[in-house]
């Protein structure tokens, strides 16, 4: 076995005795498997000839609760998720089935996108023909969440990694967009919602996609895992292009009775907004995990991310106080 961090970790000790001692898994190897922006870690070993996934999440900061329920519950529904094997609530720790190293990220590009994306529109109808009877027992994202959200762009970007004071008008502003972005978010069809749907959490696979990092799932806009989708973070496509995936997923949701009255042009209205908000709290993560968490790999995707947020400002009146903020 490799013990690929120091010494004096000792939730890998208490990780690697769990494995040996308490699972009798002959592990012949762990390594790193991937990164992960929250307190997670992943490990993948190797043994049987086979490999399998750990994680491990300090019980004092992460809850792996919600990551067994959603697993149950996405794993019902048709898609593809790691299979929860074995389980330490008390010390926080996952034995999860392996879905693999491809993420769609490194190979997505203009030969493979069609397939690639098709296969993801298709899982994310199964998402959210999640029965109501099921979403009930699922988090709100209501009003207080996505405000709270898109404060981290004011707390975090604007003030903290920018040191920008904004003036009062400037607050009364960017107050008047958050309130318009959440009200397109809330009058919104309320489907089941991964959070994270994107090119970093889709896995090349067989069933294709390996859907990963759903434990934050909540009951919220249907526009939401569109937009994290097809206006990722981490690659993008041309307006264009995306509006015709918006076109096509229409059309799929409206055959499974996701959407029932809506048009594709409302759909791309709630879709916009919804990306305005989205993306407003990814650059405040993104600034957060440098600043705090010192993980200043994030910044680099701040730019595609704010170019998002400038392109549909122009499109809308009601967000032409925010043009003004981010363009400071």
């Amino acid at each position: 076995m490799t013990n690929t961090d120091s010494p004096a970790d000792t939730r890998f000790a208490l990780l690697q005795r769990w494995l040996s001692e308490d699972l009798a898994l002959p592990v012949v190897d762990i390594t790193p498997a991937s990164a992960d922006a929250s307190f997670r870690r992943y490990f993948r070993i190797k043994h049987n000839g086979t490999t399998c996934i750990v994680m491990d999440a300090p019980p004092e900061k992460e809850n792996i609760q919600p990551f067994i329920t959603s697993s149950v519950l996405l794993t019902g529904l048709g898609l593809h998720v790691p299979e929860v094997l074995e389980r330490d609530e008390r010390h926080g720790f996952l034995l999860l089935t392996d879905l693999g190293s491809r993420q769609y990220l490194d190979e997505l590009n203009d030969s493979s996108v069609q397939n690639l994306y098709g296969d993801a529109l298709r899982a994310l109808i199964l998402l959210q023909s999640c029965p109501a009877t099921e979403l009930q027992r699922i988090p709100l994202y209501d009003r207080a969440l996505l405000q709270a959200e898109m404060a981290l762009f004011r707390d975090w970007y604007l003030q903290r990694l920018r040191n920008i004071s904004l003036t009062g008008e400037q607050r009364e502003m960017l107050d008047h967009a958050f309130l318009f972005l959440v009200s397109g978010a809330l009058e919104q069809p309320r489907v089941l919602v991964h959070r994270d749907y994107h090119s970093r959490n889709l896995m090349i696979s067989e069933p294709n996609p390996g859907v990963l990092d759903f434990q934050d799932a909540v009951a919220g806009p249907v526009s939401y895992d569109l937009v994290s989708l097809l206006r990722d973070c981490y690659i993008a496509w041309p307006r264009e292009q995306v509006e015709d995936w918006v076109s096509q997923y229409h059309r799929q949701a409206t055959s499974a009775g996701i959407l029932q009255q809506a048009d594709t042009g409302q759909l791309l209205r709630w879709f916009d907004l919804m990306g305005v908000q989205r993306h407003l709290k990814a650059i405040g993560i993104f600034s957060r995990l440098s600043i705090r968490d010192g993980k200043p790999g994030y910044l680099k995707d701040i730019p595609r991310t704010l170019h998002y947020v400038k392109d549909i400002c122009c499109r809308y009146p009601e967000l032409q106080g925010l043009e003004k903020i981010i363009s400071i």
